[in-house]
């Protein structure tokens, strides 16, 4: 199983070369919290984290 990695740039946690949102390949393997955002236009959660796009984000990197 590939191991999962944070965008250092959008936080967005995912599995491969590069970022889907941004399409950087700067990560990290060590993050601290996993937030999923289902519903990014309603949730303050998002809004705090500067989050518009729905998917599983680090809380910490």
């Amino acid at each position: 199983m590939p191991k999962e990695k944070a965008c250092k740039n959008c936080k967005r946690i995912y599995e491969g070369n590069e970022c889907p949102i941004c399409a950087k390949k700067e990560t990290s393997e060590t993050f601290k919290g996993k937030v999923e955002i289902v519903n990014p236009e309603k949730s303050t959660l998002a809004k705090e984290l500067k989050i518009n796009k729905k998917g599983i984000y680090a809380i910490k990197i």
